[in-house]
């Protein structure tokens, strides 16, 4: 007998839907991340008060309030773009898939910023000035002397985000996608079994986390090799 009432192939489906999500909205997180950093430590005023602007957004306005409001805002202003193009043109649709991993992107890329700017801080300022002084260039400073530090300080603080943004793909349920949460929404409007595909949906969350903790502890370890401890 079929414990999962045919919903199976669904619900694994949501679950690698849910993984997919994750991944691509931390790649492009982590990207924003890094521009929000270098915009924060920027010497133009201007340039440091955006940056502020965008993470004080992201960190006061709630994750599901956010989607809602790239979803239904990017319809509007595509639909709006296009009608200069074609005025007859009607509403622009945008798929939950892309507006979602773009919600998350932007939550991600807040929160890696503040991550990101506190690694390069902490990175002494003495060995810049010595990548300067043997004639070596901005971008060769960055690359040879503070990203590899710069990555390995942001790591723990990169963990966590990447594990709030697993669980919080949950969220994009609400826009459509459908993602694990909301194959366990379907899956209970069908069967009547809602203890029972909510539990799975939490055992699976629970799963995915267990497993990005100990890669990332692994990471952190890999990271820390050569470093003194206390």
């Amino acid at each position: 007998m079929d414990m999962f009432n045919g919903w199976g192939p669904t619900i694994a489906q949501g679950a690698w839907t849910t993984v997919e999500v994750a991944l691509v909205s931390s790649v492009f997180g982590i990207a924003l991340g890094l521009l929000g950093a270098a915009a924060c430590l920027s010497r133009f005023k201007a340039v440091r008060w955006l940056a502020e602007a965008y993470i004080t957004a992201i960190r006061g306005i709630p994750q599901l309030l956010l989607i809602l409001m790239v979803y239904f805002g990017s319809t509007v202003v595509l639909s709006r773009l296009l009608a200069l193009v074609r005025p007859d043109a009607g509403m622009v649709e945008i798929p939950p898939y892309p507006a979602g991993v773009f919600a998350l992107a932007l939550i991600f890329g807040g929160y890696a910023s503040e991550v990101f700017r506190g690694a390069l801080t902490a990175i002494p300022r003495g060995q810049v000035e010595a990548g300067m002084a043997v004639g070596m260039g901005t971008l060769q400073i960055f690359f040879v002397i503070q990203c590899p530090q710069m990555l390995r300080l942001a790591l723990p603080g990169l963990g966590n985000i990447w594990i709030s943004t697993l669980k919080d793909t949950s969220l994009i349920s609400i826009v459509g996608l459908s993602e694990l949460m909301k194959a366990s929404e379907l899956a209970t409007s069908d069967t009547r079994r809602a203890l029972f595909f909510y539990l799975s949906a939490g055992a699976i969350y629970l799963t995915l986390t267990v497993l990005s903790s100990l890669v990332l502890h692994q990471l952190e370890r890999r990271g820390a090799r050569g470093e003194r401890t206390a």
